[in-house]
């Protein structure tokens, strides 16, 4: 792919982000696929990584993503946005805390054709659970 349909191919992610299209999102990704997130572990196949995309879109459903960087380096794709909404479903077995999340990540993605064949999500999965109360974080002495 040129930098520009890469380009082209990410905004089009972008718009599907915003209207919660797992499905989309899903078919940018080969069939074989493989996606490692600190969420889901390593999901291997469409029906994995659609799944995963669900499981964000059901428990936080007004999710945004504010895009910070789009790096191109041939067929190697990096994304550092901004993911903020309301825990308002369930997530991962956790119940709606009602709580507002907000979150920096880095997506890595090799694309191959135009497809993308492998992801590596990158965030502070930590955090995000002390954002909706599952852990607490205790703070550091003398602070």
């Amino acid at each position: 792919m040129t930098r520009e349909e890469i380009t082209a191919m990410f905004q089009r992610r972008e718009a599907d982000w915003h209207a919660h299209n797992a499905a989309a999102l899903a078919s940018d990704h080969a069939p074989a696929a493989v996606v490692v997130s600190p969420t889901g572990g390593v999901l291997e196949g469409r029906d994995d990584i659609q799944r995963i995309y669900q499981v964000w879109f059901t428990a936080f459903p007004d999710l945004r993503f504010t895009e910070r960087d789009l790096l191109i380096d041939g067929d190697r794709v990096a994304l550092i946005m901004t993911v903020a909404g309301t825990h308002a479903g369930d997530f991962f077995g956790l119940p709606a805390s009602g709580r507002h999340i907000q979150a920096v990540c880095a997506f890595v993605y090799t694309l191959k054709g135009n497809q993308i064949v492998h992801e590596r999500r990158i965030l502070d999965f930590t955090g995000v659970l002390v954002q909706v109360g599952v852990i607490r974080a205790k703070p550091a002495a003398g602070l």
